[in-house]
């Protein structure tokens, strides 16, 4: 009962001030809840300390935030071109079980974002963003702290006791990509390129190493690094936790998700698998006709500009924007 007074005088105060002309946000919760996450007033939204218009206007991108985000730093150079890489290399997949919810999904018309939750909500175990990877590789480095042992030393036990045990070691095998996850070892690379090859991905190489030496040994077939394993190796060894990894995932491929939900629902029927469809497994990519703009080179940062010019002038971009 107390507590409930106090919030209807607080709420009398602010009523007499706003009479008075002293109309006003006062940063005084009414409610207290805890949150180290940001606040905002009248006047601006604030995100670990930072003023999102200030960081906007002083030439912090996207990924900059990202990171202020999960982490309340400001990013290095190097550490902000890593992020970006991942988002960007993780964002879109094809025909996969989250694209294909969102297309399900969206062709009962419910509300556009509906589509885009239930594609998320796919992520699991073998498909899309996990922390699984991440939380194995901490198990294995504390320990190998603990036994004083190098990370090419503990990713030879890693294996052999995952192996042993019949287990699946995460991070490595990707169904759709039977030879190597074309987006995995390029991430590795830009890792060293960028000089922020720590801990995680020196135990990754040696993960590889004598995963494939074993799979070899035994006469099985290649299974190669999955942008999972590359990817959360790349995030915690720029500081990022397993479950943050995970997360930032989930944003990315939330993206290209959306758009394939709202492609359907622009260019697509309703209840697109009707009497008039026949009944096919939607995964299937042998199914799946891509109908988009062909194949092009990407240009590079000092062709940018004028090539998005030409672009725009052409017009030809105009038939596939959603």
């Amino acid at each position: 009962m107390i507590a409930k007074r106090d919030l209807l005088l607080k709420r009398v105060e602010v009523r007499k001030n706003q009479r008075k002309g002293r109309h006003f946000m006062s940063r005084e919760p009414m409610i207290k809840r805890k949150t180290a996450i940001g606040y905002k007033t009248e006047e601006k939204t604030v995100m670990r300390g930072y003023d999102l218009s200030d960081l906007a206007e002083k030439g912090y991108s996207f990924y900059d935030a990202m990171f202020i985000l999960y982490q309340g730093s400001i990013p290095t150079s190097a550490e902000e071109e890593m992020l970006k890489y991942e988002m960007g290399e993780f964002m879109e997949h094809s025909m996969s079980p989250s694209a294909a919810s969102a297309i399900a999904v969206i062709a009962g018309r419910p509300n556009l974002p509906t589509a885009i939750a239930a594609s998320i909500m796919t992520f699991g175990g073998v498909h899309g963003p996990g922390a699984a990877h991440g939380y194995m590789m901490n198990k294995y480095i504390e320990r190998a702290q603990k036994e004083g042992k190098s990370p090419e030393e503990m990713g030879k036990i890693l294996v052999d006791e995952y192996m042993d045990a019949g287990e699946p070691v995460m991070g490595m095998g990707q169904p759709q990509h039977r030879d190597g996850d074309p987006r995995a070892e390029p991430t590795h690379l830009k890792q060293e390129e960028l000089k922020i090859d720590g801990v995680y991905l020196k135990l990754q190489r040696s993960i590889e190493k004598h995963f494939h030496a074993r799979r070899e040994r035994e006469g099985k077939s290649f299974v190669g690094v999955n942008v999972v394993g590359a990817g959360n190796t790349a995030l915690m060894d720029i500081g990022f936790s397993p479950n943050a990894a995970w997360c930032i995932g989930s944003v990315s491929r939330g993206y290209s998700c959306a758009a394939h939900a709202l492609y359907n629902m622009k260019r697509g029927r309703a209840w697109a698998a009707s009497r008039n469809e026949p009944m096919v497994q939607m995964l299937d990519l042998s199914l799946i006709k891509y109908v988009g703009p062909e194949d092009r080179e990407v240009p590079t940062q000092e062709e940018r500009q004028e090539y998005a010019r030409k672009q725009k002038e052409s017009g030809e971009y105009k038939k596939w924007v959603i």
